[in-house]
């Protein structure tokens, strides 16, 4: 009965260490050049009662693959790094800046970041902003945007920004109240980009068989931003969608 369980065992070890992916079983080669198993002629003469024997052989191998994985993501994860990751997010790529003091009273941010690359999805231009909204939109990318295009064209290659940081009032109207994009907190998306070449546009497609696409990001980004615009707003948004972070007691505006 014993022989029979060792030579179960023998097999599951074997079948784990097939399976290994080709770094780690380098790696597990190493290990059993300076540590050797015991052979089954001297497992089956010399093992004594099954307690003796368990720690040398009854123990599955597999949990050693685990840090070979981690390591093959930390690696990942540094090459990010050395790329630009931002935020403390190595999915959010671009730059860090000094502080932007604004031209008029309530403009400027205080710790901004110039981004061009979320999640993988690529920003058409660096975008300034502060990382509450880097985050935000890399959330409503991940949860919203690359869902809605699964199916389509090969999926979400990249997107068309045609705002960010400006000092400057909503809509750009004399006496209008500070606009978010003077806070970093805002970005304006006018074209999304698929991986097969095709061309989303906000202006184009809001009222057309794209429309029900473009209807799904909009509302998928109505509460993860504090303020979503689009061509049912007003006449300045036609074009675009505008998504901001900032927060009002009365709830998000979505419109």
């Amino acid at each position: 009965m014993k022989q029979v369980l060792l030579s179960v065992l023998f097999f599951c070890q074997s079948a784990a260490f097939a399976g290994a992916e080709p770094a780690c079983a380098k790696a597990r080669l190493s290990s059993d050049l300076t540590e050797p198993e015991p052979t089954w002629e001297e497992t089956a003469e010399d093992a004594g009662p099954a307690v003796t024997v368990e720690p040398a052989v009854l123990v599955s191998k597999r949990p050693a693959l685990r840090p070979c994985k981690f390591r093959q993501f930390e690696v990942g994860r540094e090459r990010m790094l050395e790329r630009g990751a931002v935020c403390g997010d190595w999915t959010i790529l671009g730059e860090t800046r000094k502080p932007v003091a604004g031209k008029a009273r309530g403009c400027g941010i205080t710790n901004p970041v110039r981004v061009y690359r979320i999640s993988d999805i690529a920003l058409s231009q660096f975008s300034l902003m502060d990382c509450q909204t880097a985050v935000t939109l890399k959330t409503w990318i991940e949860n919203t945007a690359k869902p809605a295009f699964a199916n389509l064209g090969g999926g979400l290659k990249g997107m068309r920004i045609v705002g960010h940081y400006a000092c400057k009032t909503q809509n750009n109207q004399p006496r209008a109240r500070i606009s978010e994009h003077a806070r970093g907190k805002a970005i304006d998306i006018s074209t999304f980009v698929l991986r097969d070449g095709t061309q989303i546009t906000v202006r184009d497609g809001w009222n057309n068989d794209q429309g029900a696409v473009l209807r799904e990001l909009h509302s998928g980004a109505c509460g993860v931003f504090g303020t979503v615009l689009g061509p049912d707003a007003d006449r300045y948004h036609k074009g675009h969608f505008h998504l901001d972070t900032a927060r009002r007691s009365s709830g998000p505006v979505c419109r």
